[in-house]
């Protein structure tokens, strides 16, 4: 019996993903290629091999539950001092992010765990590298912004080269998105 390392995440959908990861890589992130852009719903866990089955059945679980909801990005936060990390901020989809890592790592489940630090939702763009780089990329992102439809999420594992590679989509239940922003399509409507 071995051990995967596995992690869960909303995938950043293109072309968001690929620019983010490209400004990642020209910070001088050596991970950034490694690393699909992503928020995480569960950070790096090692396992069994033989649990990941029941890992599966459980997020397929919460996925069917779940209801797609609208994702924005908007400017950038750090969690410097405390971990060296600059990201891109969530500040629209938060609290469901929050909701389902809970779900995830429920602890019932078979990949309940704690965490290090507080769970908060974001997108790294910058890890570990030099403070000026870090400063670089908290200033170049301050005025960022995507959106989109988060309709699921997906299980990743990461290799022995530490490249992280999906193993599986878990849609979720419903393919009803709720409008993005709260912003009202009124392109058919005429005044008059």
């Amino acid at each position: 019996m071995g051990t995967v390392t596995i992690g869960v995440s909303i995938a950043v959908p293109e072309p968001h993903g690929s620019r983010l990861q490209q400004l990642r890589a020209g910070f001088g992130d050596a991970a950034a290629y490694g690393i699909p852009t992503h928020v995480t719903l569960l950070p790096p866990t090692e396992v069994a091999d033989t649990v990941v089955p029941a890992v599966e059945a459980h997020l397929a679980e919460v996925a069917a539950a779940g209801r797609p909801f609208p994702m924005r990005l908007s400017g950038t936060g750090t969690f410097r001092p405390l971990s060296p990390v600059v990201y891109v901020r969530v500040v629209e989809g938060a609290e469901a992010c929050t909701r389902l890592q809970q779900q995830v790592r429920d602890p019932s489940g078979p990949v309940a765990r704690e965490l290090q630090f507080p769970y908060h939702p974001h997108v790294t763009v910058a890890h570990g590298i030099d403070e000026a780089a870090m400063d670089r990329a908290y200033e170049d992102l301050a005025g960022y912004e995507a959106e989109w439809p988060c309709t699921g999420f997906a299980l990743y594992e990461q290799g022995a080269d530490a490249v992280w590679r999906k193993l599986r989509d878990f849609p979720f239940g419903t393919v009803v998105v709720p409008p993005q922003g709260g912003h009202v399509d009124r392109g058919s409507v005429s005044a008059r």
